[in-house]
């Protein structure tokens, strides 16, 4: 699947709804030589996500969108990416659902980045499920987005080992680290594809 061609990287949205340490991450990546993609819009469901300092930082468009009226958000949604010429999204941390309509619409790629090792634990409370039922590991998952929530293509997972006295809080924040690494290395291998 090529989305790039020859030197001029793929434009890609990023959809956040909180601190965006994944958004930042990806900035970072952007930036970098060897990244396919450049981050040209961030997206938010949430008009007091942290993660709109970066947007502001580097100077990076961006749209909030309430998602009261899924139909309209999503079909201004749209058309925005369509005008900014959008090809790859990348949910980093997204909590609204995106309809079938929407990632049928949309023409280019969508990925997200999942704190578990799915298929396992889908959905929200994540770690908290991990460590109810005593995994050994847990880890992060990046996949291809479809109409079923956190069912599509898995491109890369990090395992994370569980320690005896971890919390969902530890849990979280070992995960976090691999998270910004993995990401990276998923979209790498996408445009390998």
């Amino acid at each position: 699947m090529v989305l790039s061609t020859g030197n001029t990287k793929t434009r890609t949205a990023v959809f956040i709804s909180g601190t965006g340490s994944n958004l930042k991450s990806l900035i970072k990546f952007s930036k970098t030589t060897k990244s396919p993609i450049s981050i040209d819009f961030v997206v938010s469901n949430n008009s007091k996500a942290k993660g709109l300092n970066y947007a502001k930082l580097y100077k990076i468009k961006k749209k909030i969108l309430n998602f009261k009226n899924k139909n309209i958000s999503e079909n201004k949604l749209l058309s925005i990416l369509k005008i900014n010429n959008i090809k790859l999204i990348c949910l980093a941390g997204f909590m609204k659902i995106l309809s079938k309509n929407f990632i049928k619409k949309f023409k280019g790629k969508i990925l997200n980045i999942h704190p578990s090792l799915l298929p396992k634990y889908k959905g929200l409370n994540t770690h908290e499920r991990a460590l109810n039922n005593n995994e050994k590991y847990s880890g992060c998952t990046v996949h291809f987005v479809n109409s079923k929530l956190d069912s599509g293509k898995i491109v890369l997972q990090k395992k994370v080992k569980i320690s005896k006295n971890e919390t969902e809080a530890s849990l979280a924040k070992k995960i976090l680290v691999q998270e910004h690494k993995l990401y990276p290395k998923a979209i790498l291998k996408v445009f390998s594809l």
